[in-house]
């Protein structure tokens, strides 16, 4: 669609000839299910004389005013753009229109629930969809002040960035029921892309906070009316409260608006998206039923994550998305500080090194990898760029930065930048001026090496020891690829572990320093006796991987379970992972370190990682000849760890899920029809609706259990959820009548909602036998160029990652996918992206798979 996209050039020129004082926004909810009513009046000033555009995705433009000129909306719009021809020096502009609802979790998406047939609407605009609702100057450094007057059915509820205001002028609608208008008060000057408005039948529950100013700020929490019975809302609100302390104190700067509401939303794309005071969330964090700690603690994260958001991105926003990176990892960062010092969730750095950290060394080691201060030139370099470096790295980055200023530093140079830049657009330059300032260190050459080249180092020690085991030498080494042959300076510490008398390893000496170039010298720690682990990136401050020297390694092997703390034992899984996915040791090696040591594992997210890792380690990395027996090993073990773990505890039932992954043979199924119909009991393990569906679909991929089964699960949990679990689980059916069925689905009809083909894509991918998918490989490659050119960002990325034939783990497929890349037109940079990702994780599970011969 012509003008779709936006570059930064662009943007630069609209932003020297406009400064835009209000958008005055009224829409009509009430007009069917299809479209909605949308009329935008601007006021703006301009360059006089010149020309300039708005943007506006729209249905049917009915009219467009321009300073009391109306002018022919055939001639100047097309759907996405309009133009404006002639500007005056101040301006208004009045744009009547019909704009689409979405079912994509972009715009203004419409969701029907299942369960009473209510209709849910919410906003999600980041990156530039607020031009789906209404027209706008689509670029985070136009801010403005923002009014809706929103006319609805009267029984909905509605919230935007202000208060809601009591709904006026009642009046019956074409439907038979009544309908309200609802005037909601201006907003601060903020960007069009965390503008928000939810509505709907939802329901709410109701409280508040003191800010540090004085103010009583009220507090919501929302959720569809189905799943209010499963809302923890005292949970969230204690959260909000903590995070409200510990950020007005860090910030310096009162909470910026009027009120915070909490919105979960049905369908959302993402896991929550940072609307000024109208934070939306993934539903999926109302918990159904029993979940695991590692859940309970992300949805944590979440929630101080875009609580630190209202002031990092919506008090102050960068200029241009070039600074995306650190908006959000300025947030990943804190969120975690956060739920460290002011929260129950005080092992929150364990979970950032396994999760986050295991996401940013993956990211970073593709061919796609950038620097954290990445090049966007238009709206496609952004989408693309919602990726591990610009939340994970960046977040461990800036932990780096952290160290390197000192925490105190760091926090000093942050409320300056706030003081300075409230309620105004700035660039990375202005933070670090302010960091600069708090701590005397020239950030200079540091931001060059660490912000400005892409990759991650690798640290290694070096050791020489005399015959009664004293340490009469002690370096660091630091390599670089090739590819990213950057050495980069960090602030890190060095752990010495020893066994102590009850078998503990326990840390028995602790060096921080700064390390530089390609070999830095400890001296420090000459004279020491050697321990019995040598650990480099102790307490996790720098970004890079770490190898353990031999003796360090066997020690590891040996006593993983064995250490007193988890953040140590974390970074140790992690080298491991490390050392197979890039085929220095084998896969069924680290298989076996995992399931002979997880079951002593303390932390929840800890354990979910390595599962997830084994599950990609079994699947991807484990040589052809051993899949079949390495995988059947696994899910015994991990049955027998579910039967021996603590009655009713985390680890039990992340074993259970990740045996139903697995299972294959014909008495693994047997065990989980037990699990499923009540004849086996795991004393402790409750099986609810969310567990059956997954016990119920490992059945299915097994050729257990078929449609009509499906379809009475369904009629048990007619949900929301549901429906998603069904969807995933017909496509999982192992016949070539289901796998086909589900392909035109998803990629020739593109029929299905954004939740339901995510769902859909993960079925069709888990099969037993990957001969069902070898015909689609092919189809793949023919049908993708036209998805991306026809389907929005969102579901066209499902599908270009999802459906890639990955299992298909061959050289052809290496070879199909660099014919594809080679006949790309030049223009396809997102695709190509894509594509390159794709290759490479089959890339690396072929070199893993020679390793493991």
């Amino acid at each position: 669609m012509p003008g779709l996209n936006l570059t930064r050039a662009e943007a630069g020129q609209r932003a020297e000839l406009l400064t835009v004082t209000s958008y005055d926004v009224t829409l009509d909810l009430t007009k069917g299910a299809t479209v909605f009513g949308s009329t935008t009046v601007v006021k703006f000033s301009a360059v006089e004389g010149s020309s300039s555009f708005i943007d506006a995705i729209t249905e049917t433009v009915h009219s467009v005013t321009l300073n009391g000129v109306e002018l022919d909306p055939a001639a100047v719009s097309d759907g996405v753009r309009i133009e404006l021809p002639g500007l005056a020096a101040e301006n208004e502009l009045r744009v009547v229109a019909d704009a689409p609802y979405m079912n994509t979790g972009e715009g203004l998406h419409r969701f029907v629930d299942p369960v009473d047939n209510e209709v849910y609407l919410y906003t999600q605009f980041e990156v530039p969809d607020s031009r789906r609702m209404f027209a706008v100057f689509e670029q985070p450094d136009l801010k403005a002040a923002f009014t809706f007057t929103v006319t609805a059915p009267s029984h909905w509820d509605l919230i935007s960035n202000s208060p809601t205001p009591v709904p006026v002028e009642t009046t019956p609608g074409d439907d038979g029921g009544a309908r309200s208008v609802w005037h909601f008060a201006p907003t601060p000057r903020i960007s069009s892309y965390v503008t928000a408005l939810i509505a709907g039948p939802y329901q709410s529950v109701r409280s508040k906070v003191t800010s540090s100013d004085g103010r009583v700020i009220p507090l919501g929490v929302f959720a569809r009316k189905s799943l209010m019975q499963y809302l923890d809302a005292d949970n969230i609100f204690e959260l909000t409260r903590q995070g409200f302390e510990f950020f007005e104190a860090q910030f310096g700067f009162p909470y910026p608006f009027e009120k915070y509401d909490q919105l979960f939303v049905p369908e959302f794309n993402a896991g929550a998206m940072e609307n000024a005071g109208a934070v939306t969330i993934l539903e999926g964090y109302v918990f159904r039923g029993k979940v695991t700690g590692a859940q309970i603690e992300r949805r944590a994260i979440t929630v101080l994550h875009e609580l630190a958001h209202m002031w990092f991105g919506d008090l102050v926003t960068m200029r241009w998305w070039n600074d995306l990176w650190l908006n959000e990892s300025f947030a990943e960062y804190m969120s975690h500080l956060a739920a460290v010092e002011n929260t129950e969730f005080d092992r929150a750095w364990t979970t950032f090194a396994s999760v986050e950290k295991s996401w940013a060394y993956r990211q970073d080691q593709l061919p796609t990898t950038h620097p954290i201060f990445a090049e966007i030139n238009d709206l496609q370099d952004v989408e693309v760029n919602f990726d591990g470096i610009t939340y994970a790295k960046g977040a461990s980055v800036l932990r780096q930065l952290v160290a390197w200023v000192g925490p105190e530093q760091f926090m000093a140079g942050v409320r300056e930048y706030f003081q300075k830049h409230a309620w105004q657009n700035t660039e990375l330059v202005d933070l670090m001026k302010e960091l600069e300032a708090a701590s005397g260190r020239d950030l200079d050459q540091w931001g060059k090496l660490w912000l400005e080249t892409a990759g991650v180092n690798t640290l290694s020690p070096e050791l020489e020891v005399d015959a009664n085991g004293i340490i009469t030498s002690f370096a660091i080494l630091q390599t670089a690829i090739d590819e990213q042959p950057t050495l980069r300076p960090h602030r890190l510490a060095v752990g010495f572990y020893n066994l102590s008398a009850e078998g503990k390893l326990e840390r028995t000496h602790r060096e921080e320093l700064d390390v530089d170039g390609p070999r830095t010298d400890v001296a420090a720690l000459a004279g020491k006796p050697r321990p019995d682990l040598v650990l480099l990136n102790d307490d996790d401050l720098a970004y890079a991987k770490v190898r353990l020297d031999p003796p360090s390694l066997a020690t590891a092997k040996a006593h993983l379970k064995d250490f007193a703390d988890s953040l140590p034992r974390t970074l140790v899984w992690g080298s491991a992972w490390d050392a197979a996915r890039d085929g220095e040791t084998p896969a069924r090696g680290y298989a076996e370190l995992i399931l002979a040591n997880i079951a002593s594992e303390t932390d929840s997210s800890v354990i979910q990682t390595q599962l997830r890792q084994l599950a990609t380690t079994l699947t991807y990395y484990v040589a052809a000849e051993h899949k079949a027996a390495a995988t059947a090993a696994a899910a015994d073990a991990l049955w027998d760890l579910s039967t021996t773990a603590a009655a009713g505890s985390d680890a039990q039932l992340q074993f259970v899920k990740s045996f139903a992954l697995l299972a294959a043979s014909s008495s693994q199924l047997d065990t989980i029809q037990a699990v499923l119909d009540g004849s086996t009991v795991l004393d402790g393990l409750t099986v609810d609706q969310d567990l059956r569906w997954e016990l119920l679909t490992a059945l299915v991929v097994g050729g257990r259990q078929g449609q009509d089964r499906i379809d009475a699960e369904l009629e048990r949990d007619h949900t929301a959820n549901g429906q998603n679990a069904a969807a995933l689980a017909t496509a999982a059916l192992p016949t070539p009548e289901a796998k086909a069925a589900a392909w035109k689905k998803i990629v020739v009809t593109g029929e299905l909602s954004n939740a339901i083909q995510s769902s859909a894509v993960t079925g069709f991918t888990r099969v037993l036998d990957t001969s069902l998918l070898e015909p689609y490989a092919e189809e793949y490659f023919e049908a993708v160029p036209e998805i991306v050119a026809t389907r929005t960002h969102a579901l066209a990325q499902q599908i270009v990652v999802g459906l890639y034939p990955a299992q298909l783990t061959t050289q052809a497929t290496v070879d199909r996918t660099d014919k594809f890349l080679a006949e790309l037109p030049a223009d396809s940079s997102a695709l190509r992206r894509m594509m390159l990702e794709n290759r490479d994780g089959v890339a690396r599970a072929l070199k893993a798979r020679a390793a493991d011969v």
